[in-house]
């Protein structure tokens, strides 16, 4: 009998991951609270942009593999990638989080294992997703296992990405981490690295927010720079002659989602210790307002100025 999976959340994670798992053949049940979406999917199409996937997604649904529905239904596991946005003040909106996980609760069984891959706050499994999964009177650790493995892709890469790229898992206990092992040894060909929950939850937002402090130095440079009527370029290829030193490009800004965000739950964790990693995500979100007005000054000087953004 096919190993039953069922993705709560069919965005730029849930459906790729869906797709891939449904075309090694085992049954996933991909879940979503978008009634367009389910129906979509069920069709063999995709609702967003990446390359590849709707041919994993038609061969998927086509070999009955794939399905979508609005519900969880009993599951061997459960993977959740839902978004994870923050609020005002950069405050981490768990809302999401926290009502898939709840969705679960009501169809979860004895030796059921529960995924978080989406990036998270650190403390998220322990603190949220288990007390949650404890109103089901199973015992978590025992009868329900839990991890955290952290999605690493690059949109326009994701197939590729999904399958090649190293993985974190981190469980709640060691038994947590070896079941979501073997799930993640069935397809990804990248090295597994263990370790515990919180740990896992933290390596996420560490990736993102190193490269964010790095971007903000190069665009923090381009400011001074301009300021001191230096050629940042310049600047920039002669100081990364020396051999220890590789500044970045600097650009307008930070785009994605993943970096402009991460961070901020780190802030959130540690205000009074993450100084370093809030200064950085201040100058980023800062520097689009910079260009602009760089734009606006030159502008100025004709009467109907044309303006031309590339990319």
């Amino acid at each position: 009998m096919k190993k039953k999976i069922c993705i709560l959340g069919m965005g730029y994670i849930g459906l790729p991951t869906a797709g891939i798992l449904a075309t090694k053949g085992l049954s996933i049940l991909g879940v979503d609270t978008n009634k367009k979406v389910v129906e979509t999917i069920n069709e063999g199409k995709i609702h967003i942009t990446e390359p590849d996937l709707d041919l994993f997604i038609r061969a998927a649904v086509s070999s009955g593999n794939l399905r979508a529905a609005l519900e969880p239904e009993p599951s061997e596991i459960f993977i959740i990638a839902v978004p994870t946005p923050f609020k005002e003040n950069h405050k981490p909106d768990m809302t999401f989080v926290e009502s898939a996980t709840e969705s679960i609760v009501p169809v979860l069984q004895k030796g059921n294992l529960v995924i978080l891959e989406s990036t998270s706050p650190p403390g998220t499994c322990e603190k949220i997703v288990a007390p949650i999964l404890a109103r089901s009177k199973l015992d978590i650790g025992k009868d329900v296992f839990i991890a955290h493995c952290p999605e690493r892709v690059l949109p326009g890469q994701i197939m590729r990405e999904v399958v090649e790229n190293d993985r974190i898992i981190g469980g709640i206990n060691p038994e947590s981490t070896r079941k979501a092992r073997e799930l993640y040894e069935s397809f990804t060909k990248g090295q597994i690295f263990e370790t515990d929950a919180t740990t896992a939850e933290m390596v996420k937002l560490v990736e993102n927010s190193f490269r964010d402090v790095n971007i903000a130095f190069a665009n923090e440079l381009s400011m001074i720079c301009e300021r001191l009527s230096l050629n940042v370029w310049e600047v920039i290829e002669l100081a990364n002659r020396h051999p220890r030193v590789k500044i970045l490009r600097p650009g307008p800004g930070v785009g994605g989602h993943c970096i402009a965000v991460d961070p901020w739950f780190i802030v959130d964790a540690c205000p009074e210790e993450a100084r370093l990693i809030k200064t950085a995500r201040l100058v980023n979100d800062d520097k689009p307002q910079w260009v602009i007005r760089r734009v606006k000054d030159a502008a100025e000087r004709f009467k109907r100025p044309i303006i031309a953004l590339l990319g």
